[in-house]
C-alpha cells in the first residue's frame, strides 16, 4: 500500500519531506518501520505490483509546519536525501488489514469492484482511487472510456465489499464525459 511519496528535503542532514497518502501517519511511520522506496515503471498507477527497489527504516519523525519530515536510517545527508525525492514509499499490510474506522477504505480494497447505477446494473469498474487535496476520486472504466466520481457519500452511498460492488447516487450525467454529449 502506498503510504507516501518522497518531497524534498529539509535541512542538510537527511531529513526529508513526506506528501502523505495515508490516513494513518502515526502507525505507517513509526519509528522502526520498514518502508520500501518504488521508482519507474513499478511506481505507476495499474502497475501489476510494486518492485522495491530498497528498504528504508524510520529513524524518527516529526512535524514541521504541517508537513511531516522523516529521517530514515543511513540517509545522512542533504545529496543522499535528494537521490530519493519523487519516490514512493510503500507499506506492506496484511491482506485482512483494514482502516479501523467505518467507511474508510484502503485503494486495493476498491480497486476492482465493479460499479452499479442506482437500478443496480453494472456500468463499470473502479481501476482506482485518484487522492487530491479536497476529496478522494474513483477512476471507473465504462463503456465509453474512463470517468472520475468523487468518492463522498452523497455520489457513492453504498460500498459492499462483501458483494464486490460500489452503487452510485442517482445522478443525471454522473458518468457522462462532456465529449459524449457533443456526438
Amino acid at each position: 500500500m502506498v503510504v507516501g511519496r518522497i518531497g524534498r528535503p529539509h535541512g542538510v542532514k537527511g531529513a526529508l519531506t513526506i506528501e502523505l497518502r495515508t490516513d494513518e501517519p502515526e502507525r505507517r511511520f513509526a519509528e522502526g518501520a520498514s518502508l520500501h522506496l518504488v521508482r519507474g515503471a513499478a511506481a505507476r498507477p495499474g502497475a501489476d505490483r510494486f518492485v522495491s527497489e530498497r528498504t528504508l527504516q524510520v529513524v524518527s519523525t516529526r512535524w514541521h509546519q504541517g508537513r511531516l519530515l522523516v529521517v530514515f536510517e543511513g540517509v545522512d545527508d542533504r545529496d543522499t536525501a535528494e537521490s530519493l525525492r519523487g519516490g514512493l514509499l510503500v507499506s506492506r499490510v496484511a491482506v485482512d488489514d483494514a482502516p479501523g474506522e467505518p467507511g474508510e477504505y484502503y485503494d486495493r480494497q476498491l480497486v476492482g469492484l465493479a460499479v452499479l447505477d442506482a437500478s443496480g446494473t453494472e456500468v463499470g469498474r473502479v481501476t482506482e482511487v485518484v487522492h487530491l487535496p479536497a476529496q478522494d476520486l474513483l477512476a471507473v472504466d465504462v463503456a465509453q472510456g474512463s470517468r472520475l466520481v468523487p468518492f463522498v457519500e452523497a455520489l457513492v452511498p453504498e460500498v459492499d465489499l462483501a458483494a464486490g460492488h460500489v452503487r452510485l447516487a442517482d445522478v443525471e450525467g454522473l458518468l457522462v464525459d462532456l465529449d459524449d454529449d457533443e456526438e
